[in-house]
């Protein structure tokens, strides 16, 4: 074969495999994002769910995985995996070489397994096991793919008709509506369904504190979100070609804006500090590939004050006993963050543009009412059937020993019988 006719091939496949790797460390770093929502819900939590939490997270993410692989890709993208290993590889067929689309699977999978992860914090210490093994099956091989498939591969052809109605198509780069405002939405449904924790409220409806077991837990949670999240936003470009610093920035902006302002308006909180991070990263996913850094500075601040006001408007006022505030969190920030790609990605405002508001606020809403309609009929149903909440007794004694049949610390707890 002539050197310089093989070139050509040569960079391809190094071009693929450059993909491939870019992708594959992509999977890990939001792999590792699981890692940090059971450590931030272990750290809220009351030391007796603290096993809970952390098996939770692992076992939904087994079980997304499953349901992911076998029905929700295949309706998030029309793509199955009965093939062979041949074909799946790209050595022949339709798939991509190297294996590109098996780490694109792997990838996308890490963002649907973020809705259980999501949901485990807000009905954390009175929600029963295996009813919630069985809404995340439902949730991550229906409900979630669903409207992934709409947003980002263009199914029903709703993106069109927004793209004619409005000028442009809704804008969601790396999911503050598709993965957190959906997860948020459905929390709240779950919540909802699933009632306050006993003894949180009183009967005049006073808020009795639950104090968190462990500030240096959530904060190692919130750490490894805001590490992993580098990988949820810039690796979202899925290819070396299209990757760009301007996501990687703007995620830093907005992250640095959510802490500090939910600093001044948390006075100083530490978990309100941590979260404020969480916050700004959540709502910067959308147009993190459009704004202009000091847009994005803003939109992470405000998402930090929302977090804050709204934690405190939902325990106190609002009586929803969320308990890591997913719905201010994911649900509110997340909404807000597809708004914001709406404003702050125009070319008025310094952004990139080809982007409307109008759109940007159509598809952030309908994301809602559709995820909140979602949690409703699954928790209900779940609800009405086999149930959702352990019984008081259960609850009384934490999940760990209720479920689990271990507490987290076990030399010492058999010491002190």
């Amino acid at each position: 074969m002539n050197p310089v006719e093989s070139a050509p091939a040569a960079l391809t496949g190094a071009m693929s495999g450059g993909d491939v790797f870019f992708i594959l460390m992509g999977a890990i770093l939001v792999f590792a994002m699981h890692g940090g929502f059971a450590f931030l819900e272990v750290g809220t939590v009351r030391h007796k769910n603290q096993v809970n939490a952390l098996v939770k997270i692992l076992v939904d993410f087994a079980v997304s995985t499953i349901a992911y692989f076998f029905i929700g890709y295949m309706v998030a993208y029309g793509v199955n995996f009965f093939a062979s290993a041949h074909v799946l590889s790209g050595s022949t067929g339709s798939f991509a070489p190297q294996g590109k689309d098996l780490v694109k699977f792997f990838f996308l999978l890490t963002f649907a397994a973020a809705i259980p992860a999501i949901i485990s914090g807000g009905i954390a210490e009175r929600a029963r096991f295996w009813p919630q093994v069985g809404a995340t099956a439902i949730l991550v091989s229906l409900v979630y793919p669903f409207f992934e498939g709409i947003v980002w591969n263009g199914n029903l052809g709703i993106q069109d008709w927004m793209t004619t109605a409005f000028g442009a198509p809704f804008h969601d780069f790396a999911g503050s509506i598709v993965v957190h405002a959906v997860g948020g939405w459905i929390a709240l449904g779950a919540v909802l369904m699933l009632g306050a924790r006993s003894g949180r409220y009183s009967r005049t409806g006073k808020l009795h504190a639950f104090p968190p077991s462990s500030i240096p837990w959530l904060a190692l949670g919130s750490w490894m979100l805001c590490v992993g999240w580098f990988g949820f936003n810039v690796m979202s470009a899925q290819s070396l070609e299209g990757v760009s610093g301007l996501v990687a920035m703007n995620s830093l902006m907005a992250m640095a804006g959510g802490i500090l302002a939910a600093l001044i308006a948390g006075r100083n909180d530490p978990g309100f500090v941590h979260n404020g991070a969480l916050a700004g990263l959540v709502a910067v996913c959308a147009g993190s590939d459009i704004m202009h850094p000091i847009g994005a500075l803003v939109v992470g601040g405000v998402a930090g004050a929302i977090f804050v006001v709204m934690f405190e408007a939902c325990q106190d006022k609002l009586k929803i006993d969320d308990v890591l505030g997913v719905w201010p969190l994911h649900g509110l920030c997340g909404l807000w963050g597809g708004v914001a790609a709406g404003i702050f990605g125009l070319e008025q405002l310094g952004g990139m543009g080809g982007v409307s508001f109008t759109a940007q606020l159509f598809g952030s809403l309908a994301g809602a009412v559709y995820a909140l309609a979602a949690g409703l009929a699954v928790y209900a149903v779940l609800r009405a059937t086999i149930g959702i909440r352990l019984d008081q007794e259960a609850e009384h004694r934490g999940a760990d020993l209720s479920i689990h049949m271990i507490g987290a610390n076990p030399e010492q707890e058999v010491a002190a019988r």
